[in-house]
This record gives structure tokens, sequence and C-alpha cells, in this order.
């Protein structure tokens, strides 16, 4: 399977048609939050119509969390949600860990530990984590040099093949934990994307589509 890796839009989608070319033919596409840059949550629909589907699609920390009854009704919602294609389970998880900003979608660590043993119950098959949240230590610096990722994802990173992320626009790239792969495509207004490639044992493998 090879799919589109997108996520920070904020709301412009201008170079949506840019990435779409750059990454030609692909199977679905993985879509990693923050499709508005706070509302309208409609606009989320604009986004969702421009992507290849399947979509599997998440909020971020920016969208309000109205966003959801549009991802639900497009039937692109993997927020709390967990889906199998082709033998690889996707599990999903939107918003963010807390930020000092007070957005409209945060999570404490402890909600997202307790949604990610949820989901992760039960499920089988490789697996592979949406997130817009980074996990803590990894494509999660600001210009600061902090870290301000999630330590729930980095916790339960060694459960997932690979992390599809975004939320901290300074930190794009590619990386690992341990056998895990994160990837933050980066934002897309600027034409930013990834390319992710995920064959029949779960092996995946991502490449930067830079605007």
């Amino acid at each position: 399977m090879r799919f589109l890796a997108v996520t920070d839009f904020h709301g412009n989608y201008d170079r949506t048609v840019d990435i779409l070319q750059k990454a030609g033919i692909v199977d679905g596409t993985l879509l990693a939050g923050d499709l508005t840059d706070f509302g309208p949550e409609e606009n989320a629909k604009r986004l969702i119509d421009m992507l290849p589907r399947p979509i599997l699609a998440v909020p971020g920390n920016c969208d309000p969390k109205e966003i959801v009854r549009i991802l639900e009704r497009e039937g692109v919602c993997l927020h709390l949600e967990r889906i199998t294609f082709d033998g690889v389970t996707f599990i999903g998880i939107g918003g963010s860990n807390p930020t000092p900003f007070g957005t409209p979608f945060e999570l404490s660590e402890g909600e997202i530990r307790a949604e990610l043993e949820r989901l992760l119950k039960g499920a089988k098959g490789p697996l592979v984590l949406i997130s817009h949240a980074p996990p803590k230590g990894y494509q999660d610096r600001i210009p600061n040099g902090a870290h301000v990722g999630s330590e729930a994802v980095t916790q339960f990173a060694p459960k997932f093949k690979a992390i599809i992320c975004g939320h901290i626009h300074e930190d794009p790239g590619i990386s690992k934990i341990g056998e895990t792969l994160v990837v933050n495509p980066g934002v897309a207004f600027e034409g930013n994307a990834a390319i992710v490639d995920i064959d029949e044992k779960g092996n995946v493998r991502a490449e930067m589509i830079k605007g």
C-alpha cells in the first residue's frame, strides 16, 4: 500500500494540487490533523474532497472539536478508532498533549495514554498510529531546543511499525524509535508531505515531499 501522508494545512489548501502532482498514484491518504485554523469546521470537507480516498483522518489541536462530526459524516474519521486494511491495523488519536496556548483540541497525557491502551487492546497485525502529536523526543523540537511531543505516544511507540504525526511545524522529517518509524511530513500549506509505503508484512518506508 502506498499512502500520501499530510498534516497541518491550517485552512490553506493552495498547495494541495502541487502535493498531489508530486505524489503521483497512491492508494489513500493519511491525514494527521490541523485541517483548519481554528475553524470553521466546514472547511474540512473542502480539503477532504481534494484528497485521494480512502482517507484516514484525525483532527489537530487547532481544529475545533466539532470537526469530528464532519470527519465521521464523510466516513474518514480515525480519531479514537481503529481500522484494518490489507492486514495492517491503523489506530488514530487527534488533538495534542497540552500546549501553552490553550488551543481548542487538547488532551492530557493521561487521556492519551488511556485511549491508546484501549485502542491497542485486542489489536492484531502490524500496527500504524496516526497521531497529530509526535512522540516526545522525535520530530518535536521547537526553536528553543525543547521537545514538546507527547510522552504517552513515546511510551506506546514500540507497539507500532510507524507513527505518522504533525503538529510541530519546525521539525519535519523521518526518524526511528527503535524499530518504529516516525514520520512528520511537515506543513502542507507550504507544499510539504510524505509518501508512506507499507508492505504485506507491515514493513514501512517513507520519503519526504518538499514544497
